[in-house]
């Protein structure tokens, strides 16, 4: 394995490995030495990068945040018109419920933390701004604003059911939310 200035991918080892253990573990498993033995870095990595583990965890929540706004991104730039966007929101649902649950994980590890941490809330509120710009090329601001919780409700509810919902009902719901407005 490369070391030092000659392994351009360490940081991003890092995150990554930040982000698989908060998963795994959850954000009170988090230690230094952890993420470097998941990464496959020597431990002095870990603050020559970072300047302690809060600075690495927003750099690995922004990271996630990111992927997240992307996935949004994927389902909702598409859509021409605001049936087409209805059935994008639906098939998000779906597929963030549906995945291997690390998404789901790691929003709420994200969400317990800010709700602990005002330094992490900026994170969630940033995200969420980002989120309803998506929503907001389909619908108006406020009706944005309501479809973004009933997506973060309905994909928890499905991811945790016994028994999920079908897409048929998760389409009612968010055609009934976004039946006024623009």
């Amino acid at each position: 394995m490369a070391t030092g200035h000659t392994d351009p991918r360490r940081r991003a080892r890092i995150i990554a490995a930040t982000l698989d253990l908060i998963a795994d573990e959850g954000v009170a498993g988090v230690s230094h030495r952890k993420i470097a033995a998941r990464a496959g870095v020597p431990l002095g990595s870990m603050t020559y990068h970072f300047g302690g583990i809060d600075e690495l965890l927003r750099e690995a929540f922004r990271h996630f945040t990111d992927h997240m706004v992307a996935l949004f991104d994927a389902h909702l730039a598409p859509p021409a018109d605001r049936e087409q966007a209805r059935a994008a929101v639906a098939d998000l649902v779906h597929a963030l419920s549906e995945g291997s649950g690390r998404d789901l994980v790691l929003t709420q590890e994200l969400y317990t933390l800010a709700a602990r941490r005002p330094a992490f809330r900026e994170l969630t509120h940033a995200w969420t701004a980002r989120s309803r710009c998506h929503l907001e090329r389909h619908f108006d601001p406020g009706t944005a604003r309501q479809l973004d919780a009933l997506i973060e409700g309905l994909i928890l509810h499905r991811a945790l059911a016994r028994e999920p919902h079908d897409r048929e009902l998760t389409l009612e719901a968010v055609t009934r939310i976004t039946a006024t407005g623009r």
